[in-house]
């Protein structure tokens, strides 16, 4: 699983017929002090994110192995919204309180 932050959705009308109704997410990978660290991945939504949320997602063969990816020809999935984390015992993040 990678760490990342929802920076903005892609909208695609036209697409593999097994992909409709799933949403598109633009994730920017990043660092455990929540900073930008790496590129950028377009991930099926799984859960429900939003826009600034934290998220960890799964890519390759392990992106195909939720409910809503199943059978489905896609690389990455977010499969959970990010409450909080530490690190070392240090809190780094809190949902609501760093937003």
């Amino acid at each position: 699983m990678i760490l990342a932050r929802v920076s903005g959705t892609v909208v695609s009308t036209r697409k593999e017929e097994s992909m409709d109704g799933l949403k598109f997410l633009i994730l920017q990978q990043i660092n455990l002090e929540g900073k930008e660290d790496g590129g950028f991945v377009v991930a099926v939504d799984g859960v429900g994110a939003g826009i600034g949320e934290y998220v960890l997602y799964a890519s390759g063969s392990s992106a195909r192995q939720t409910v809503a990816t199943d059978k489905r020809p896609c690389d990455a999935v977010v499969m959970a919204i990010v409450d909080n984390w530490e690190v070392d015992g240090t809190l780094k993040y809190k949902k609501g309180v760093d937003d």
